[in-house]
């Protein structure tokens, strides 16, 4: 049985309750155009009303052990886990990935619910020797306070998790924006969290658009970090203004990410990763493939192989079983994609395969793209220098690894990359080589675990990560204690003796 909503108008969550707003706007399933529920969109006040409850509750929270903030979480997790199928249709009905790879998501969010309660009895500090007689020195990690977490639509539910479950167990109080495409995830798993104890205040939720809500987060005073996954515009915006405020931000911008096929390669392994990684979700990743570095002695088994599986590739809407490529997720998407496809056949690069809108008669209302691939292209060549965010990807042919590390690296972005090779020596240096923060070795770009940092170089991000206990670092601040019991003052690097 399909899932259904119990609504059909959201509402925010703010304080524990469920606060209306007099504006709202359709959410559109994309796999074929009907609407599915009306969404806020919401005032700045709203988010001066959830700052203030924030605020209040967040001096509470801080005070309760980290280990007794872990059981919600733990609570969390186990509702998800329960809940698991209802959320990923839910979720495949508002982003349109299809059902196996939504379930794959909701379990990252289950996974992260454990994995961040775990660290409840952790949230280590450091003892170190002092320099001075009879005194102690330590450090400890504290809350920021009131954090802002603004999401994407592409992963509504595991992004959300990356970043406000770390935040509550290390005794913050969250602000979440969630993208306004893909409202539900957030209005289901503020449901959970309201009925797994967390107190109110804690979390609460603005549904809104980015210039308004978004814009109201950023400015405010009471909202110490901004943590956000978008575009490269948006972020550099965000950055720009809280480094005017002194205020933390932590940032997650995409990518154009590459596979490196050398000519030992297993092809065929190497097609399934390719396949997952470019056509998976559409090739709405961040860590989407939409490069493939291939060594020109095997470039044409590679796209004869990629051909016939390509073919095999069936489109539609994600709820059906059979589905392997699900939808864009709006008309604004699908025109983007349209215009990068004539964009590369300006170029000079050849169109193999797709390159077209598809439809069908089942799909009417629906946005959909045809898995695209091209060969023959540069390096220098748009196609292969800016993200797409569809189901594209350029065949790009290299004589050598070295040449295949140096047009890997060639980009503006460093997410993710991924090489295909039999040769050890190989592997090592492209460890050390290729500049992204995530590198898979004889596997596609995507498929990040949680108990790794996520995140990436250059103008992916600014540094900081996602997920693993590296995610602590963006919600917390260091404090540094010395306990003096000598009975006398002692002023260090001076009284040394």
């Amino acid at each position: 049985m399909t899932a259904t909503l119990q609504t059909k108008e959201l509402s925010n969550f703010i304080n524990g309750e469920w606060v209306t707003v007099d504006s709202s706007t359709a959410v559109i399933n994309p796999a074929n155009g009907e609407e599915i529920v009306q969404v806020p969109l919401s005032g700045k006040e709203s988010v001066d009303v959830a700052v203030a409850a924030a605020k209040q509750a967040q001096k509470e929270w801080a005070l309760v052990p980290a280990p007794q903030r872990a059981e919600v979480l733990y609570q969390v997790g186990n509702i998800m886990k329960e809940r698991k199928e209802r959320l990923s249709q839910l979720l495949t009905m508002e982003n349109g990935k299809v059902i196996e790879e939504a379930r794959g998501e909701v379990q990252e969010g289950i996974d992260m619910a454990f994995y961040m309660a775990g660290e409840g009895r952790r949230l280590f500090g450091q003892t170190t020797p002092a320099e001075l007689k009879d005194k102690f020195a330590m450090s400890q990690r504290c809350p920021v306070g009131v954090v802002g977490i603004i999401t994407p639509w592409n992963f509504p539910i595991a992004i959300a998790t990356w970043k406000s479950f770390p935040a509550i167990v290390a005794g913050n109080a969250v602000i979440w924006k969630p993208a306004t495409e893909t409202p539900i995830m957030a209005y289901e798993l503020a449901k959970i969290f309201e009925e797994a104890g967390l107190p109110k205040g804690v979390i609460n939720v603005v549904f809104g658009g980015g210039s308004i809500v978004g814009d109201a987060m950023v400015h405010h005073d009471d909202i110490r970090i901004i943590s956000f996954t978008g575009s490269n515009e948006t972020g550099r915006n965000i950055a720009a203004e809280c480094g005017k405020q002194l205020k933390k931000v932590s940032l997650e911008m995409g990518g154009k990410n590459a596979v490196i096929v050398m000519d030992d390669a297993d092809i065929d392994l190497a097609v399934e990763g390719i396949l997952w990684s470019a056509f998976g979700t559409s090739g709405q990743r961040c860590t989407a493939c939409s490069r493939v570095i291939v060594h020109e002695r095997v470039k044409e088994t590679l796209e004869e192989r990629l051909l016939v599986e390509m073919e095999k590739l069936t489109i539609g809407d994600g709820l059906d079983q059979s589905v392997k490529v699900g939808p864009i997720i709006n008309k604004s998407g699908l025109n983007k994609i349209k215009q990068y496809v004539e964009i590369g056949k300006e170029e000079g690069a050849k169109l193999l395969a797709g390159g077209f809108v598809w439809q069908n008669g089942v799909s009417q209302g629906g946005h959909y793209f045809a898995p695209t691939l091209f060969t023959d292209a540069k390096p220098s060549m748009r196609i292969a220098q800016e993200e797409i965010f569809g189901p594209v990807v350029s065949l790009i042919p290299v004589k050598s690894f070295e040449e295949a590390i140096e047009v890997n690296n060639g980009v503006s972005y460093g997410l993710s990359s991924s090489i295909f090779t039999k040769d050890v020596n190989q592997v090592f240096q492209a460890q050390r080589d290729l500049d992204t923060g995530i590198v898979y070795v004889n596997a596609g770009t995507t498929g990040a675990e949680i108990h790794l940092p996520f995140g990436g170089t250059k103008g992916t991000g600014n540094g900081h990560r996602d997920s693993g206990v590296q995610a602590l670092d963006v919600f917390t601040e260091w404090k540094a204690v010395y306990v003096d019991y000598s009975g006398k003052l002692q002023r260090a690097q001076i009284d040394v003796d």
